[in-house]
């Protein structure tokens, strides 16, 4: 997580600098806008309005150290979504008080309070009513378990459910572990209800919230100058044939050869996904996983197969569900990873 940390005083720009200590498995930058000692930050020169609207683009949470409202009034201007939104923590420069405002679940920002609290020895002050009241958070559970939410609004209106003390649905075509929180209906016998699969399927529910894992990757060859067009229709008509959901697609894998590959690159950037390349060296030396060779690859590119040993080698221990398939100058392999998700303590 990159984090941009702004303090508006002497004290706060320390209290910077302890949380940056804190927060040693991050990314974070140190800010200030004081007329006092602001050693060991960087001294914001334009407005902070501007340095706000640069930090909502390039960082996934900001850290404001001083008055909720200084927060409030710099943010307001470049709120967006929920889903798109960085995570927004607010501390008095006293370090007393730990406040998420802003994406406490979808963005992290409880989880990031509960973590700066804990190591300045503070007070985290939770808002978010599931939070709260010990309830089951369906965006936070799917935020840590890296499943894609198939609509917001049903999203709102389960925990606005479970606020209330009444049941949802849950119909999983993944394995669960650890339990089913009490909230849940695993039955599947009401109205409203989460439906988690990797199929395109939509859901058994008459107000369903599906929740897709990302658990493909997909290997993918082509000839060089590629439309991302092109490769977007071969995907999306291989994957509709096997019945897999394309929100379920988590990295784009292929050699090295292709890693200035446009059409590539844009497909994978439209789908959200992560682009992973290999050399000739690393996917041969992969164990046998009984790929398809071909000479004529192993000639132009060192390998004698790429889609399938790109998207094992970009996998975690998967298994390859489709082996090579091909069509106008485009390969194309899928590999499924094992998912269990726990719910315990959502």
């Amino acid at each position: 997580m990159k984090i941009r940390i702004i303090a508006f005083s002497k004290r706060g720009c320390v209290l910077a600098q302890d949380i940056g200590r804190v927060l040693t498995e991050h990314s974070c930058e140190l800010y200030s806008k004081t007329a006092a000692d602001a050693a060991g930050t960087e001294e914001v020169k334009g407005p902070v309005s501007e340095w706000t609207k640069g930090s909502f683009a390039s960082s996934d949470a900001i850290v404001f150290i001083g008055a909720a409202g200084i927060a409030v009034r710099y943010i307001a201007p470049y709120l967006k979504s929920k889903t798109t939104d960085p995570a927004i923590v607010c501390i008095d420069d006293a370090g007393r008080f730990v406040i998420p405002l802003l994406s406490g679940h979808i963005g992290g920002a409880n989880e990031l309070a509960k973590r700066i609290a804990e190591g300045i020895v503070a007070v985290p002050v939770i808002t978010t009513a599931t939070d709260i009241r010990g309830r089951f958070a369906v965006d936070s559970f799917a935020v840590k378990n890296d499943l894609h939410i198939g609509n917001m609004q049903v999203a709102k209106e389960i925990s606005s459910l479970i606020v209330d003390d009444k049941r949802v649905g849950l119909v999983s075509e993944v394995l669960i572990s650890g339990g089913i929180p009490p909230e849940l209906d695993l039955g599947g016998n009401e109205e409203t209800g989460i439906f988690i699969s990797h199929r395109m399927e939509k859901g058994p529910f008459r107000r369903t919230l599906k929740l897709t894992p990302r658990c493909h990757v997909l290997g993918i060859g082509c000839r060089r100058g590629t439309s991302k067009e092109n490769i977007e229709t071969f995907v999306k008509e291989v994957l509709e044939k096997e019945d897999i959901s394309i929100k379920s697609v988590r990295a784009v894998a292929s050699i090295d050869l292709k890693n200035d590959e446009k059409g590539l690159l844009e497909f994978a950037l439209k789908i959200k996904a992560e682009p992973v390349f290999f050399s000739s060296d690393v996917l041969a030396s992969l164990p046998d996983k009984g790929f398809t060779p071909s000479e004529r690859v192993k000639k132009i590119t060192g390998v004698d197969n790429v889609c399938e040993r790109a998207a094992f080698a970009a996998s975690n221990d998967g298994e390859i569900v489709l082996k090579k398939t091909s069509r106008d100058g485009m390969t194309l392999s899928i590999v499924r990873e094992k998912v269990c998700l726990d719910m315990k303590g959502e």
